[in-house]
C-alpha cells in the first residue's frame, strides 16, 4: 500500500500533526485486521474499529499506539477436551509420559463426542485448519471437542468436572484466542525508524553481559534510548543452560556472542542502524591448532546443552526445534569475555586463551573468562582434542563464519549487531512463513508448536518497509476481555499491511515489551509484570 508523507507537517500544530499521522496509521494498519477468511487462515470476517495516537520522538522516529476492536464479537470460556498424542521425541519411547493436545484426528473427535453424549453432555466437534504457512499442508489440520460456553473461567472449570468424570482430561479455554473467531481487541505499538532522517543509532544489545537477564525498560533507561523492544529467544531455566544466554545467533558491538540454531531468521543491524535487513543465518566456528582442526558448536552456552537444537550431531534433532533442549555428547564451546558469570563446571577440559590465541592454561572446567581473553571448554571427544592440542604456550586460532542461506558471508563492523528468533513472516513483500523449516511447528506432529504459533499470543515483530525504514511492533496478548494478541499468520498480515517487505517474529509471550523514553508502554502478560530478557533492540539518540 502506498504510504503518504505530508511535507512540512513538522511545522504545523501538534494537534494537526497528530491527526495527519494517525490517518496514515489507519490507512496502513486496517487491512491486516480485516483480512479474515480471504487469508486462508480460518479467521472470520468482521467489522473493525480503530483508535490510534502518534508520538514523534525525534526526526525519523515515530511511535504509533493503536487499539483495534471488533464490535459485536462475543467470546466465552469453554471446556476443551485434551487428546493424548505422541511427539517427535517421545514417539519411539514406550515409557515416555503422555502428551496432550487440543487437536487430534476425526476418529478421536467423533469417538470422544459419542462418549460425552452418552454421559449426558452436549459436546461440539470443531474443525481446525492449517494456517497458510509456506511449508506445511493446507486444509484441515484436525478436530477438537468442546463443551459449553461460559461467562467466566470459574464456571468453565466447574463444568469441566463432569467431563473429567466421564474419563477425559480437560482445560478451560478462552475462545478469543482461536483464529476461527475475530479478536475482541488488540493493543498495538508500532515504532518506525527512518535511517535517512534519524541521526541516532539502532543496536541490539545484551547490556555488556550475555549471562544475565534484564528488563527491556531497565536497559532502555540505562542507555537513555528513545525506543526499546525485547529481542531474541533466550534460556529461561538453569536446566536448559545459563539463564539469559541466547538460544540463537546474536552479535553485539561487532562481536559474535552466540551461534545459530540451524538456519533461522535474524535482524542484521549494520552501520549503527543505517542499514538493516532480515536474513536466515547459519554459523560455523572452528578451533585450529597447527594443522589440527575441531568444530566449535557453541558460543557462551553450557557444553552438551543446546537450547532450540539445530546444531550438527545434537539429539534428538539437528534441526531447529523451538523450546526443546537437545544434547551433544562431544561438544566444544567458546566463552568470550562478555560472559561475565562463573564458567560451567563438570567433566571435560578447558583451555584459557589470551587475545592472540596463546594458551595460558589447561585444566578443569570453571573459573572466569579473563578480560580480553576467551576460554574453550570441551566434553567427550572435544576434551580429548583440547588435551592433545592445547599445549603450554601453544596457540589455538578460532575462526568464525556466518552466512545467509544464499551463501553470502556476513562480516560485522564495530557498529553492527544481530538479534535472532523465528520464523520469517514476510519475504519480498509477500507473506511467506517458513514455520516448519524454522522449527516452530511440525506437520507430522500437529501438537508441536500448536499454541505457540496457531493461537493468539503476545508478539514482538521486526520488519523493513520499501523505503528502508525499520519497523518494531508489539501486540499485547493473553489478556482476557482485553488484548488477545496475534497468531503467526495474523502477525505476518499485520506487518505486510504496514508496508513491510521483510518481517520476522522476535521473542514474544511474556517477553513482549516496548519501552518509550525508558517507560514501559505495553502491558506484559506475565502476572509478575515485565519479564527480564536476554538481548534487546534499542533506538538511541545521537550523542551531542
Amino acid at each position: 500500500m502506498r504510504q503518504i508523507r505530508v511535507r512540512g507537517a513538522e511545522r504545523r500544530s501538534a494537534r494537526v500533526r497528530a491527526r495527519l499521522a494517525t490517518a496514515g496509521v489507519l490507512a496502513l494498519a486496517a487491512p491486516a485486521l480485516l483480512s479474515g477468511t480471504a487469508q486462508a487462515d480460518g479467521s472470520a470476517r468482521t467489522t473493525t474499529t480503530e483508535q490510534w495516537t502518534t508520538r514523534i520522538l525525534a526526526p525519523g522516529v515515530t511511535v504509533r499506539t493503536g487499539v483495534v476492536q471488533h464490535p459485536g464479537v462475543e467470546h466465552a470460556w469453554t471446556v476443551t477436551v485434551q487428546a493424548p498424542v505422541v511427539t517427535r521425541w517421545t514417539a519411539n519411547d514406550p515409557d515416555a509420559p503422555v502428551t496432550w493436545a487440543e487437536v487430534s484426528t476425526r476418529a478421536w473427535a467423533d469417538d470422544t463426542a459419542r462418549k460425552l453424549t452418552d454421559a449426558g453432555l452436549r459436546p461440539r466437534v470443531e474443525s481446525v485448519r492449517w494456517p497458510d504457512y509456506a511449508d506445511t499442508p493446507h486444509g484441515t489440520m484436525g478436530y477438537r471437542v468442546r463443551v459449553g460456553r461460559f461467562a467466566t473461567q470459574a464456571e468453565a472449570r466447574t463444568a469441566a468436572s463432569a467431563v473429567t468424570a466421564a474419563g477425559f482430561r480437560t482445560t478451560a479455554s478462552w475462545t478469543g484466542y482461536d483464529i476461527q473467531e475475530p479478536a475482541d481487541q488488540e493493543n498495538i505499538h508500532v515504532a518506525v525508524i527512518d535511517p535517512k532522517t534519524f541521526d541516532g543509532t539502532v543496536e541490539a544489545t545484551h547490556d555488556g553481559d550475555v549471562a544475565q537477564r534484564e528488563t527491556t525498560s531497565a536497559v532502555a533507561r540505562k542507555l537513555n534510548s528513545l525506543v526499546g523492544v525485547n529481542g531474541g529467544f533466550f534460556v529461561l531455566s538453569p536446566g536448559d543452560g545459563v539463564p539469559g544466554t541466547m538460544s540463537g545467533i546474536g552479535a553485539y558491538e561487532g562481536e559474535w556472542e552466540s551461534m545459530a540454531a540451524g538456519s533461522r531468521s535474524a535482524l542484521v543491524i549494520e552501520d549503527g542502524g543505517h542499514r538493516v535487513r532480515i536474513a536466515d543465518l547459519t554459523s560455523t566456528v572452528t578451533a585450529r591448532a597447527g594443522k589440527a582442526v575441531y568444530r566449535i558448536q557453541g558460543i557462551n552456552r553450557v557444553p552438551g546443552t543446546v537450547r532450540d537444537c539445530g546444531r550438527p550431531g545434537s539429539t534428538p534433532s539437528e534441526l531447529p526445534w523451538q523450546d526443546v533442549t537437545c544434547h551433544l555428547p562431544d561438544d566444544m564451546v567458546r566463552f568470550t569475555d562478555a560472559f561475565q558469570a562463573d564458567l560451567p563446571t563438570g567433566p571435560g577440559v578447558q583451555a584459557v586463551l589470551d587475545a592472540s590465541g596463546r594458551v595460558v592454561s589447561v585444566g578443569a572446567r570453571g573459573g572466569r573468562v579473563p578480560v580480553g581473553g576467551h576460554v574453550l571448554q570441551g566434553i567427550g571427544r572435544a576434551a580429548d582434542w583440547l588435551t592433545a592440542h592445547a599445549g603450554p604456550s601453544g596457540r589455538i586460532k578460532v575462526g568464525e563464519v556466518v552466512r545467509t542461506t544464499d551463501g553470502r558471508r556476513v562480516a560485522l563492523g564495530p557498529g553492527d549487531s544481530v538479534v535472532s528468533a523465528a520464523p520469517t513472516l514476510v519475504r519480498d513483500g509477500r507473506i511467506d512463513i517458513d514455520a516448519a523449516a524454522e522449527g516452530v511447528v511440525d506437520p507430522a506432529y500437529t501438537s508441536f508448536g500448536y499454541a505457540w504459533a496457531n493461537v493468539r499470543q503476545p508478539r514482538t515483530l521486526a520488519g523493513i518497509d520499501g523505503r528502508g525504514r525499520l519497523i518494531l511492533a508489539t501486540v499485547d496478548g493473553r489478556l482476557t476481555n482485553g488484548s488477545e494478541g496475534f497468531t503467526l499468520y495474523e502477525a505476518a498480515a499485520f506487518m505486510k499491511s504496514l508496508g513491510a517487505v521483510q518481517a520476522m517474529n522476535l521473542d514474544g509471550g511474556g517477553s513482549t515489551a516496548m519501552a518509550v523514553g525508558g517507560t514501559l508502554v505495553n502491558t506484559p502478560s506475565d502476572a509478575t509484570g515485565e519479564r527480564p530478557v536476554g538481548d534487546t533492540v534499542q533506538v538511541l539518540p545521537a550523542a551531542h
